[in-house]
């Protein structure tokens, strides 16, 4: 029996959803590249969902859809109050908020492909209310309603801040929200499609989702970008920073890609969003930072960044806490997830890999007193 450490190389599903075909991403065949520039977040769901884009009366009825679903339970918000803000997460509050959804849900359990879709809006629609609510409850504030005409992108910031947002700061969380929404058969995404192949329910297969991606090798690295920026403090410092993490064999974060061999195509996308934002705010620094570090770690390393290193100037100039980061990519990433799953239960085979045993062998009982 062959073994592949990681699973790296191994096609273990097809999809229709997304693809990775010479370090190009697609969504349904339309090339990131494409979808970052022109699309909405709502339109990129719905494509990711329905296979196809919307006409312009079915984007309305999904924004609606969207729209209407984006309040939470109150019993959801008082459980968030029982916290100690100290020490509790925003992805593992987010991880415990979907599964409590699920509690109030009367179609939880109900495996029918009408249920499902429902499920997929509700699910979609309160993520973003979720986060935005978790962090103000933490800061002691009274929690924001989504307010009737903002986009998904645009509600989401004023229920976080309590203010419309500007139309640069749209852009830059909807391209965000774009360029996260899939990518292939990655940890998290992998995880939802094992859960569900169980037969087990949407809720199950999102919390497991989130779960996976907490881990600070997949979702977490943009906030472990952010703490190195900070770390440096300032432009000067970068590249001697940088010389002592290598000369130590420590990793760069937001650096490379286990798939894209000459670059991840998101990053350009959001690289541009960052010299955008930071030159508004007066943080230039941030981004002329970055770049520093980027060029210098493909002079050396030859590794590009990827998605999460540009990410995490973009967000910090939009005054987001570090800590909001890999929550925020949940949120965009629900909607490839939710596309996994829905694919998964479509032509369901329970995911049941074998592994290859290198422990001892023959081994004979021996009574305790002997031992």
């Amino acid at each position: 029996m062959s073994t592949t450490k990681g699973l790296e190389g191994v096609v273990a599903a097809e999809t229709k959803v997304s693809s990775i075909i010479d370090d190009q991403l697609t969504y349904v065949g339309y090339t990131i590249d494409d979808l970052a520039e022109n699309a909405s977040f709502e339109e990129v769901v719905f494509l990711l969902w329905n296979k196809k884009l919307p006409n312009k009366q079915e984007l309305a009825d999904f924004e609606k859809e969207l729209f209407e679903n984006m309040t939470i339970p109150e019993a959801v918000v008082e459980h968030f109050k029982s916290y100690d803000i100290h020490s509790v997460h925003p992805m593992a509050a987010l991880r415990t908020a979907i599964s409590l959804l699920g509690l109030y849900d009367s179609e939880a359990d109900d495996m029918s492909e009408e249920a499902n879709q429902r499920k997929a809006i509700r699910l979609q629609a309160k993520v973003a209310a979720v986060v935005a609510s978790y962090s103000r409850v933490r800061d002691g504030k009274e929690v924001v309603q989504p307010k009737q005409g903002l986009s998904y992108a645009a509600n989401f910031l004023y229920m976080l801040n309590a203010e419309e947002p500007s139309d640069l700061e749209v852009e830059a969380i909807n391209k965000a929200l774009v360029l996260h929404a899939d990518h292939e058969l990655n940890a998290s995404t992998f995880t939802s499609r094992v859960c569900v192949a169980t037969l087990s329910d949407m809720y199950s297969g999102i919390t497991a989702a989130i779960s996976a991606l907490k881990g600070p090798l997949h979702g977490g690295a943009n906030e472990a970008v952010m703490s190195m920026l900070n770390e440096i403090g300032e432009v000067e410092n970068a590249i001697p920073y940088v010389k002592k993490k290598m000369a130590n064999k420590e990793k760069i974060m937001g650096m490379g890609h286990r798939v894209y061999k000459s670059g991840d195509p998101r990053a350009k996308h959001l690289k541009k969003m960052s010299k955008e934002l930071t030159a508004r705010h007066g943080m230039e620094k941030w981004y002329e930072m970055s770049v520093k570090i980027e060029d210098f770690i493909k002079e050396e390393k030859g590794l590009p960044a990827n998605v999460d290193f540009y990410s995490a100037s973009v967000y910090h100039s939009l005054g987001i806490k570090h800590d909001l980061y890999t929550p925020i990519f949940a949120m965009s990433r629900f909607s490839g997830w939710i596309a996994h799953i829905l694919e998964q239960y479509e032509n369901n085979r329970l995911i049941r890999p074998r592994a290859e045993y290198v422990g001892p062998q023959k081994q004979k009982y021996v009574d305790i007193d002997k031992r």
